[in-house]
This record gives C-alpha cells, sequence and structure tokens, in this order.
C-alpha cells in the first residue's frame, strides 16, 4: 500500500506542481497578452522548429550509440535498434515519473539482450555522471560569460543572507550524509550499499573501455544537439531571432535545470525560459511562447518515437 502510495505521489506531485505553475503564469497576462501569445503560436516559422526536431534525432542516435561502448566493455553485446528503442522508451518514461528511464532502460535489455540489470543499470549511471559533469561545463561557461546577469537575478530572487543560509545548510546535510553513509549501520543504508556496490562495474567502465574516446565524443555530441536545436528555435519568433549567446546559453542551463527537477520541465521549463528571457529584453509573453513551442514540440517527438519503441520492441524480437 505504502509502495503504491509512494508510486502514485511520484507522479501527480510534480504534475500538480505543473499545473500550479501554469495556472500561476498565466494568471499574470491579461486578455490582450492571451491573445499575443496566440498570435506567437500561429505566426511562428515551424520550419525552425522541425529542423530542432530532426536535430534532436541525431542525439537520441548518438545516445543509443554510446551506449554500446560501456556494454561491449563489459563483454555483452546489445543490437542497436534495441538501444535506440530502449533510449526512446526512456524519454518517454521519463515524462510520468522522474527518472524511471534509465531503469526501464536496463530492464529492456534485460529482457531482449539478457543483460544483467544491475551491469546494464550501472552504465546508465556512468552516462549520467558523465552528462552531468558536461553540464556543469555549460553552468560555468554561463557563469563566466553573464556572470554579473546571474548575479544581480539571483541576488534579486533570493537575499544574500538567504543564499549563505542554504549554503551552509547544504554543507551540513552533505557531512552528515557522508557520516551516516560511512559509519551507519541501518539496513536501508546497508541495503544501498550492496546496490552500489552492483554498479561499480558499469560506472567504471567508461575509464578502462576501450573505446573511451568515442564514448567522450558521443557524449559532448549529445550536449551539442541539445544546445544546437535550442539555438536554432530561437528563430521560430522574430522577437528572439537576434537574442545573442550568452542569453541563449544560459536559458539553455535553466531550461535543464526544470527538465531535470520536474517531469521533464512541464510547466517550469516555459516559466524559466521566459524569466531569462526578460532580462535581455524579450517580452514575457514572447518568452513563454518561446518555453512552450520548445517543451511542446519536445515532448510530441518523446511520446511519438517512446510509443512507437514500445510497440516494435516485441515485434522485433519475437524470434528471440
Amino acid at each position: 500500500m505504502k509502495k503504491q502510495i509512494g508510486k502514485w505521489a511520484s507522479i501527480l506531485l510534480p504534475l500538480l506542481l505543473g499545473v500550479y505553475l501554469i495556472y500561476y503564469k498565466f494568471n499574470e497576462f491579461t486578455p490582450a497578452q492571451i491573445t499575443e501569445m496566440k498570435g506567437y503560436f500561429k505566426n511562428a516559422n515551424y520550419f525552425y522548429i522541425y529542423l530542432s526536431l530532426f536535430i534532436a534525432l541525431f542525439g537520441f542516435i548518438s545516445r543509443a550509440y554510446r551506449w554500446k561502448f560501456s556494454i561491449e566493455h563489459m563483454g555483452y553485446h546489445s543490437h542497436f535498434h534495441n538501444n535506440m528503442m530502449a533510449v526512446c522508451v526512456a524519454y518517454f518514461m521519463n515524462l510520468t515519473i522522474p527518472r524511471s528511464g534509465e531503469v526501464s532502460r536496463a530492464l529492456i535489455l534485460k529482457k531482449y539482450e539478457n543483460i544483467p540489470f544491475d551491469k546494464a543499470f550501472g552504465t546508465i549511471v556512468a552516462e549520467r555522471v558523465v552528462d552531468l559533469l558536461i553540464f556543469f561545463l555549460f553552468v560555468a561557461i554561463s557563469f563566466f560569460v553573464q556572470f554579473n546577469v546571474l548575479k544581480n537575478y539571483i541576488l534579486e530572487k533570493i537575499p544574500f543572507e538567504k543564499l549563505m543560509i542554504l549554503g551552509l545548510i547544504g554543507l551540513v546535510g552533505f557531512i552528515l550524509f557522508i557520516l551516516i553513509w560511512k559509519y551507519a549501520k541501518w539496513k536501508i543504508v546497508l541495503l544501498l550499499k550492496e546496490k552500489f556496490a552492483g554498479l561499480t562495474e558499469g560506472m567504471l567502465s567508461i575509464v578502462h573501455m576501450e573505446n573511451k574516446w568515442w564514448f567522450l565524443f558521443h557524449s559532448f555530441f549529445i550536449w551539442f544537439t541539445y544546445i544546437l536545436m535550442f539555438y536554432v528555435t530561437v528563430f521560430a519568433l522574430k522577437e528572439t531571432s537576434n537574442i545573442g549567446f550568452g542569453a541563449i546559453i544560459i536559458a539553455f542551463v535553466f531550461g535543464s535545470l526544470a527538465i531535470g527537477f520536474t517531469n521533464s520541465g512541464f510547466g517550469a521549463y516555459p516559466l524559466l525560459i521566459a524569466e531569462i528571457f526578460m532580462l535581455y529584453g524579450i517580452p514575457d509573453t514572447a518568452g513563454t511562447a518561446f518555453g512552450w513551442l520548445v517543451w511542446i514540440s519536445q515532448t510530441l517527438l518523446m511520446v511519438v518515437l517512446g510509443s512507437l519503441s514500445l510497440l516494435l520492441l516485441p515485434i522485433l524480437n519475437r524470434n528471440k
């Protein structure tokens, strides 16, 4: 019963948060602004939306291809079409329960390629670690090129004293976590350590794999497709078409944060994009419309590819 409640809570709470953010945002707009936003959707140049989706496909393909390097390093083999469909299903699943896609990827390879779940999941964790490091690189670049803009924005939203308190709380929490992980004999901690040990081989596969440079190439290429498909979409609206690189990379970073901490950015993504664009003189209505154009188009792509993959997986693997 508790497990079911936790499962539904993990689905409904982020969705309710998204609904609230949408209501909060649109409640701020006047009827004239709502009409203005409808005009942005009507008059957008959808060629750039379609172009961004085409670029996104290369990111999907590269992620599926990258996966085989760490899998092969552990002595297993997986077919590219299964890797690709597992990746598509993972994106689709993350629209429901955050981070459930990683589990679904490993389960699909367990079912159709007979690769142990913990090994497959370990490779996915390793991928996420690399992706996180590359994302931090984007964060560092955005802070470097637009430090004053970000500093003023953060201090406007959160006073310096509160930032110090949050930083202190985070530091204390991190120290407590390390101490509990190292010394606690609680059942839950021992179970987590046991699970973590099963992931080690997959996580370390990057360091020792034969094709680690190709792995890293695809890792950077995936993030290149992410920012490129975001960049080309700015040309869909006249109001955003002349925005500079600094604004684009900051909006990309904040949008990525929204996607990572919610149900793929539902409600939060357009709000944060609009907030960042307003710092550069883009009207709130145009920024919000742009955020929804990006989010809706990418979400539809994930739904279509994920649904097709779920249908095709048993068909293409029926002889196994």
